[in-house]
């Protein structure tokens, strides 16, 4: 496979460079980058620690994925846009780990999804996928009686807030509840807690690499369903992973849940 990195002068971008440089059967062609990157012109190789590779770091997107066959996006929501347009006109399927994603930048792959095809997933875990899924499942079987509080934990340099993954949980919640209304935080006199509230705390510190927790309380006991991630090489398999599967797949949107074939 011939792989282009997006964002990848980050701390994902260069996880995937480094397991990619050692896998068998992927061929790094390209890594795109901001234009303010301080690293831009330099050899991922260099950037990763595995010496040089002739890949450079450009700013000009078109350039970045010619030649390859998936590019892997860990990038900004405003530089998804860009991305998504010059895949679409290369060729080039796409997988984007980005997450935040204003309207603008849900469009621009929705019309590359008609050339191309496009993953997005905000975690690319494939056990942040199963827990969504028994989420939703034990949301619906233990019925309106439980509230549902979810709290996420990351490292001190993470810089938004609440995580893609407990919006994607979130979202799972959503499916059996769709008045749901999102908590953020509580202080001061907020009154009993109202039925239609969907708590999600989000906890910065250290060099937490993602927890997630959902906790399901109801009357007389309480469910705690947890996914921990101990290393980004976690994240950036799974997203490996994805590119692979994205190979001779027809133009469309796709998620981690086709991916398991569920």
């Amino acid at each position: 496979m011939k792989l282009a990195i997006h964002g990848a002068t980050g701390r994902m971008g260069l996880t995937i460079a480094r397991l990619a440089h050692a896998a068998a059967d992927i061929e790094l062609v390209g890594a795109g980058c901001a234009p303010n990157d301080p690293a831009a012109g330099r050899d991922l190789g260099e950037l990763a620690g595995l010496g040089t590779l002739g890949v450079v770091a450009t700013p000009d997107q078109t350039a970045a994925v010619l030649g390859a066959e998936v590019v892997v996006d860990f990038s900004t929501a405003a530089a998804v846009v860009e991305i998504a347009a010059a895949a679409a006109r290369e060729g080039v399927a796409l997988m984007s780990g980005t997450t935040h994603l204003d309207p603008a930048a849900q469009r621009a792959l929705d019309q590359a999804a008609a050339l191309v095809p496009v993953l997005w997933a905000p975690n690319t875990s494939l056990g942040v996928q199963v827990l969504a899924e028994l989420v939703e499942q034990a949301v619906r079987r233990l019925g309106p009686d439980y509230d549902v509080e979810i709290v996420e934990i990351h490292h001190r340099r993470k810089v938004d807030a609440p995580s893609g993954t407990a919006r994607r949980l979130g979202q799972a919640v959503e499916v059996v509840r769709p008045g749901a209304r999102e908590v953020s935080g509580r202080d001061g006199e907020v009154g009993a807690r109202q039925s239609d509230e969907l708590g999600v705390l989000a906890v910065r510190g250290g060099d937490v690499v993602g927890d997630h927790t959902v906790h399901l309380l109801g009357p007389g006991e309480r469910l705690e369903l947890t996914h921990r991630a101990h290393s980004r090489d976690l994240l950036a398999q799974g997203a490996l992973r994805a590119a692979r599967w994205l190979l001779g797949k027809a133009p469309g949107r796709y998620a981690f849940r086709d991916l398991l074939g569920g």
